[in-house]
């Protein structure tokens, strides 16, 4: 995993939140008009919570407390950072939640902090944080108010109750497909065709675990671990290949939203699952690996199909990439579909957390003054203000100090698939524009020009026919599903989803491994209904009625 890890972290992204988000570190800009007039008025001062991230190390003499980058916000925007309490870990972590679960709980919270959409709606019915919607309009820069609409302004939107803006999202990108990977290597020495249809995805599965082109002895036709939304080796792909999306709400074409487990799109999926697993082209054992485990068939030449998203290469190139040498062959396909509609990959709000502002807080505005930086820097950096990404020495160390800032904001939209692929093919680097697009590119050309072949990775993620090639064409044919329900979980929700997963998750693997028949899924879905899920359609409904 230690090279998804490092490819994570090089794009800027929170190592806690597994998103795919376009991200580039921060450095800063000159503060706008507002920010100068803000220190006219004297230094604002502001109390959070911190996660100490390990992958964070700090200079020599530097701390959470008193460090390059909390002392740049303070010079650049008269804000002051202060720490309430630090923990190790991760914002997600258990001590992390823990502890702030206790701060919620005796209402000893600081000015602002992170929030799941869960505790954003606790500490609106406590009456704890505030209405930010006069702060926001009268202190976001407009870069930020343009910036944060990049959505089509869903994720802004998710942070408002009853017209009051009341938790400011950490934004990300969407758009983050599920594709299909294919051994190309092994297509060309079975002398197969291409995957269209899935039938032809299916015909290559088996012609993989049949006629054994790793030469091993046993070969699977399709890779599966444990976790069925896994970002990669996971079944969503293959799920929305039949229309059918796990974990949703979608329209219910009578102007209300259905959930998307119980409908009859996923049973022929799950259908078509068991069959695989009947002609045995699934490891019998997926079930009890994870996704590095399972991997280890893929890496050994016995597994050469599975679904991904954009970043699947940086965790093949385990395998694909030795001594020197591309020994696996990989290509990158949208996915197929079982009919003639074409198949629309499952993608959620973007964001799961949210930043919130407590009622005892004097100036509430020092938190949209800290995301106005961090847009601002994210966006067009100056040399000399790279202290926000690699602190006082400015320079790259391995640090990771751009996990120090108490802020972010994640682009809401990528224009990669348009441009890396262009950029890389013609070999013209002033196509790149973004630092990602730039970090990209240069990797990408390490890797065709022979300089880097453990670049691969990035060639297959972002070169010609590479996965983020894809992206133009699914947004220009509307082929992205997203989830329609993105408020904060129901009374029901908070109290039955869980056990109502659990049985989901459990019924689905009995299916697939054949171990009871296809219509216990009927059985499923009226126990669902009775144990709860009928309860959370209303509730979904009533909160879709108010926020369509």
């Amino acid at each position: 995993m230690g090279l998804i890890l490092v490819l994570i972290l090089s794009l800027g992204m929170t190592a806690c939140s597994g998103k795919t988000a376009e991200t580039n570190p921060p450095a800063a800009n000159g503060a706008t008009e507002k920010q100068e007039a803000a220190k006219d008025q004297g230094v604002l001062e502001i109390s959070t919570v911190r996660a100490q991230d390990p992958y964070l190390k700090f200079d020599e003499g530097e701390s959470f407390d008193k460090n390059a980058v909390y002392d740049a916000y303070e010079k650049d925007i008269g804000v002051k950072i202060t720490n309430q309490w630090v923990v190790d870990g991760t914002v997600d972590g258990p001590q992390f939640q823990e502890k702030l679960k206790m701060a919620i709980t005796t209402n000893d919270i600081p000015d602002f902090f992170p929030a799941t959409p869960a505790q954003v709606q606790q500490l609106i019915e406590a009456d704890m944080i505030q209405d930010l919607t006069g702060v926001y309009d009268q202190y976001a820069s407009d870069e930020t108010k343009e910036f944060m609409q990049k959505d089509g302004g869903l994720q802004m939107k998710s942070g408002t109750f009853d017209g009051k803006l009341m938790a400011i999202p950490q934004t990300g990108n969407p758009f983050a497909p599920q594709l299909v990977w294919v051994r190309s290597d092994w297509m060309k020495k079975l002398n197969l065709p291409e995957p269209k249809t899935m039938q032809d995805l299916m015909n290559i599965m088996e012609a993989f675990a049949t006629k054994d082109p790793g030469g091993t002895g046993k070969s699977y036709g399709l890779a599966l671990n444990k976790k069925f939304d896994e970002g990669a080796l996971g079944m969503v792909g293959f799920m929305n290949g039949y229309h059918a999306y796990l974990n949703q709400w979608m329209v219910d074409g009578q102007g209300g939203l259905m959930n998307s487990d119980i409908q009859p799109e996923m049973k022929e999926a799950l259908r078509a699952l068991q069959e695989l697993f009947k002609k045995g082209l699934i490891d019998p054992e997926f079930t009890v690996k994870d996704m590095q485990k399972e991997s280890e068939l893929i890496f050994s030449n016995k597994i050469g199909v599975l679904y991904g998203a954009e970043w699947t290469p940086a965790h093949l190139a385990q395998g694909a990439v030795k001594d020197g040498k591309v020994v696996q062959d990989w290509k990158v396909y949208r996915l197929p579909s079982i009919d003639g509609t074409e198949a629309s990959t499952q993608i959620e709000l973007g964001t799961g957390s949210y930043y919130v502002v407590s009622k005892k807080a004097k100036h509430p505005e020092a938190l949209i003054k800290l995301l106005n930086q961090w847009i601002a820097v994210d966006n067009h950096p100056t040399p000399e203000q790279k202290v926000y990404e690699y602190g006082k020495d400015l320079k790259e160390k391995g640090n990771n100090y751009w996990l120090l800032n108490p802020v972010m904001a994640f682009n809401l939209s990528s224009n990669n698939g348009e441009v890396l692929p262009k950029a890389i093919e013609t070999k013209d680097a002033s196509l790149a524009v973004t630092k990602d697009q730039k970090t990209r590119y240069e990797r990408a050309m390490k890797y065709v020009n022979g300089e880097d072949i453990s670049m691969w990775w990035e060639y297959l993620i972002s070169g010609p026919n590479g996965a983020v090639s894809n992206i133009p064409y699914l947004k220009a044919h509307d082929l992205f599903h997203q989830n329609k329900f993105y408020g904060a979980p129901t009374p029901t929700m908070v109290e039955k989803r869980e056990i109502l997963n659990r049985k989901r998750d459990e019924i689905f693997t009995k299916i697939i491994m054949n171990q009871v028949s296809i219509d216990e899924f009927d059985k499923f879905v009226a126990e669902w209904k009775k144990l709860g899920g009928d309860d959370i359609t209303k509730e979904v409904n009533e909160w879709y009625a108010k926020n369509k």
